[in-house]
Order: structure tokens, then C-alpha cells, then sequence
């Protein structure tokens, strides 16, 4: 009876004891967890200065933005939870260690639906009056995608904030001198990103930083910060390991992976200006341009760059279809997703309409009459045939187009395209071609019959002559 007393207490001692260990490790586990979400208030540094642009320039752009109502208030309300998953990624980053690499991708995944969410609503707003505000919105809300981008992350917002100017300096064309509310508008938004840059400047110059302790960070405890603002409790504790985990050489493969992963979001999220590093070919290299190439067979692949298929590349994603558009709303033309035809024909114009003409391929449009304007946007092989144009003709991130001109039109402007023939006519030798970023741009002036092409500057050198910046075309010398 002795002996089996003693071993009634012992194993009461050995339960309580038990008992006492699972208690602490659950109790530990729920603070973590308070960590992870600023409940304890302890709340990193950068974290605060975070919240400081959240409060300030961000809350303005909102501010303005419910100031316009309709689509922009919308667009806003969607930004305004993209910063909010951006920040709820950098208090976790601010508390966990790193995760391996499929996990990362898996943490970034609410911010890049985000992105994607206001993105889309652009597309399907299309014959909106703001259209201009929300493509501003657009082209930079990609720059959210610096916590993947190192060893610079800053140039990559800096690049974003550009694509926006050219869709907000429209804005401020609208609407400078009839409705300040736009302007005001315009300078929030960009002084949003002025404050990123400052922000990545001061916190994370060389791209996010991960916390050396605390818990591993997981998908689980991300979409709890992003719900219900505190994350589930810690299982109990597994029994420990029978000796140490075996050591290997992490930081190589840490290192690269993080170098992919930083080129691929940044790949991701350039959205219309995911062709603008593209390398510019000369006319020796095409095969089209050098029978000599045709007769070697396929192309040869540079030796500089990697070819191995990525499975998240962005051409193993379906292409989405969409129904073809061309009909008249309000004062617009709306021509969009034509496939092979050469048929279109726009009669009975009016001086007020414009003509929008978005991812048309292999088609062939004419436009009769006298119209205000006409915008070439995102097309492939493309003609456009037109009587008069009283304001401008706009060709944007394009590649392959053949405008003629019929009668007059004051300027042509050529931005982020790839391949641009203008044939002009008698009556509007006087036109105005202003380009930016294209190549490969030919004006055809009529002489004796025929056409005479005249190649567009691509190259230009800057000289300062004591008192200014002087720049003129270079010329290259073969």
C-alpha cells in the first residue's frame, strides 16, 4: 500500500506539472499573437511612420476624393484598403521572421488582389467622365509592390509615380482653369507617393527588413491580422526534438530567392508599362528588314538572359476575352477590342464627339467628318484613316500603327509606342508631331505623287553652352 501511495503523488506532481507547462506555452503563444497586432503596443518604428502617411497624405487624397464623388470616391475607398493590407504586411514583417519562400508569396497575395481589384474597376469604367483620374489611379497603385522589390525599392515607386503624371497632367488640362477641386485633387494623390519615396527613404532604403525573432510568419496569422485584427492561438507546444536541427547555408539561397521574387512583382504589377523595358532592336537584327536572317532559321536567343519558364510568368495566365465594342455613348466613340477588321467606318461626326480606340488588332478604322479628337490606346497593328481633326491625335503604349491623314489636324502625339507610320496629306504639312518614348516613327510627306519618308528622332545629345542646356537629334555614324 506504501508503494503504491508514492506513486499516487508522484504522478499528481508529474500531472500538475503537466499542466503548470501548458498553461505557460499557451499564454506565451497568445502574446506573440497580441504582438503581431500591435495589442501590446508595441509597435514598430517604421510601423508608426507608416501609419503617420496613412494619416496624413493618404486621408487628404481620400478627403478630395469624396469631394468628387462617384467613381473616384470608389476608386479611393479601394486604395484606401490597399494601404491598409499593405500595412497589416508590415507589422507582421515588423514581428516574424521570414518564411520560406512559397509562404512569402502566399503573404503578399492580399495586397496583390488589391491592386488587381482597382485595376479592373479602371477597365470596366471606361466611359467614365474621370477616366483620366482613375488611369492615374491605375498605372501607379503597383507601386504598393516595393516590399518585394531590393536592393532600391524607391526608384520603383519614383517609376510609378511618373506613369501616373501623364494621366493627371490630362486631369489638370480638363480642368485648371474651370473646377479646383480636380487640382487639389491631382496634388494629393501625387504627393502620396512623394511620401512613399521619403518614407522607404528613412525605413527600408534597400528594400523590407524582416524581423530576427519572434515566430515564423504563415498565411494563417496574415489573414487574421487582415479580418478579425488578432490572430488565432497557438497550438499546444509539439514535444521537443530528439537533438539540435542540422545547420545549412541559408543565405545564398535566401539571397537569390529574394532577388527573384522582387524582379517578378515588380514584373507583375508595371501593368501597361510592362513593355517599356523591352529592348530596342535595330534594323540589321529583324528578319523582316535582313533576308540574310531568314535563311538561318529560328532566332537566336540572347546569351545574356534567362529563358526558363517561370510558372507564375504572366503568359501562363488565360487571356481574357472580351466582347468587341463600337457604338456612340454621350459625345465618345467608343471602339474597342476589334480582332481582324478592316471594315470599320465612323459617318456622321460631330465637332464635340472624340473617338476612344482601346486594344484594337489587325483592324482598320475610318473616321468621315470633322471630330475633336481621336486616342489610339493599347492597339496592335492598327490603321486609322481620318478626314479633319480639330484638336489632336493621340497614339499611346502601341505597337504597329498607320494613321493617314486626309485633310488637317494641328498635332499628333506619340507616346510608349513601338512602330508609328503618319502619312500626311497637302493640307496639313503644318501639323505638330511631339513623341516620347517610342521608336521606329516615320512621317511620310506626299512629294510629286509618292510619298517621301522622313524618319523621327530616337536619339538626342545635351550640351550646356555656358548659360543653358542645349539639346538637338544625334547622329549616328555607322
Amino acid at each position: 500500500m506504501a508503494e503504491t501511495h508514492g506513486l499516487m503523488e508522484r504522478l499528481e506532481k508529474a500531472v500538475t506539472r503537466l499542466e503548470s507547462l501548458f498553461s505557460d506555452s499557451h499564454r506565451s503563444g497568445e502574446m506573440e499573437c497580441d504582438g503581431i497586432n500591435g495589442v501590446n503596443g508595441s509597435i514598430a518604428p517604421y510601423v508608426e511612420a507608416f501609419d503617420r502617411l496613412l494619416n496624413g497624405s493618404v486621408a487628404e487624397f481620400l478627403r478630395y476624393s469624396k469631394i468628387l464623388e462617384g467613381d473616384v470616391k470608389t476608386h479611393a475607398e479601394m486604395v484606401r484598403a490597399a494601404f491598409q493590407a499593405q500595412r497589416s504586411f508590415l507589422v507582421l514583417a515588423s514581428q516574424c521572421q521570414e518564411p520560406q519562400e512559397s509562404e512569402v508569396a502566399m503573404l503578399l497575395k492580399p495586397i496583390s488582389e488589391k491592386i488587381q481589384e482597382i485595376q479592373n474597376f479602371r477597365e470596366r469604367n471606361r466611359g467614365s467622365k474621370m477616366f483620366n483620374h482613375l488611369s492615374a489611379v491605375s498605372e501607379s497603385i503597383p507601386a504598393l509592390g516595393w516590399i518585394a522589390v531590393s536592393p532600391k525599392p524607391g526608384p520603383y515607386v519614383k517609376e510609378m509615380n511618373d506613369a501616373a503624371t501623364f494621366y493627371t497632367n490630362r486631369v489638370l488640362k480638363d480642368y485648371k482653369n474651370s473646377d479646383t477641386r480636380h487640382v487639389d485633387w491631382v496634388k494629393s494623390y501625387l504627393n502620396i507617393w512623394s511620401e512613399l519615396q521619403a518614407y522607404i527613404k528613412e525605413h527600408h532604403t534597400t528594400g523590407l527588413t524582416w524581423s530576427k525573432t519572434g515566430p515564423v510568419a504563415s498565411p494563417l496569422s496574415m489573414r487574421s491580422v487582415l479580418t478579425s485584427g488578432s490572430c488565432l492561438s497557438s497550438p499546444p507546444p509539439p514535444p521537443p526534438p530528439p537533438g539540435p536541427p542540422p545547420i545549412f547555408d541559408t543565405e545564398t539561397a535566401k539571397d537569390e530567392g529574394t532577388a527573384s521574387r522582387s524582379a517578378l512583382f515588380a514584373q507583375l504589377n508595371q501593368g501597361e508599362a510592362i513593355t517599356k523595358g523591352l529592348r530596342h532592336v535595330s534594323d540589321d537584327q529583324k528578319t523582316h528588314k535582313n533576308p540574310s536572317l531568314r535563311a538561318q532559321g529560328p532566332s537566336v536567343r540572347s546569351p545574356t538572359k534567362s529563358h526558363t519558364p517561370s510558372p507564375t510568368s504572366p503568359k501562363n495566365f488565360p487571356q481574357q476575352n472580351h466582347a468587341p465594342v463600337f457604338e456612340l455613348e454621350g459625345k465618345k466613340w467608343r471602339v474597342e477590342y476589334q480582332e481582324d477588321k478592316n471594315d470599320l467606318v465612323i459617318n456622321n461626326t460631330e465637332l464635340k464627339q472624340v473617338a476612344y480606340i482601346f486594344k484594337c488588332n489587325k483592324s482598320t478604322l475610318q473616321i468621315k467628318g470633322k471630330i475633336n479628337s481621336i486616342t489610339i490606346d493599347n492597339c496592335k497593328k492598327f490603321g486609322l484613316v481620318f478626314d479633319n481633326v480639330v484638336g489632336i491625335v493621340e497614339v499611346i503604349n502601341s505597337r504597329d500603327i498607320q494613321i493617314q491623314v486626309m485633310g488637317k489636324v494641328p498635332t499628333i502625339s506619340i507616346n510608349k509606342t513601338e512602330g508609328c507610320h503618319v502619312y500626311l496629306s497637302e493640307e496639313s504639312l503644318d501639323c505638330e508631331i511631339v513623341s516620347a518614348k517610342s521608336s521606329e516613327m516615320n512621317i511620310l510627306i506626299p512629294q510629286d505623287g509618292d510619298y517621301k519618308e522622313f524618319p523621327v528622332p530616337e536619339q538626342f545629345k545635351t550640351a550646356w553652352d555656358g548659360s543653358k542646356l542645349v539639346t538637338e537629334p544625334a547622329e549616328i555614324v555607322g
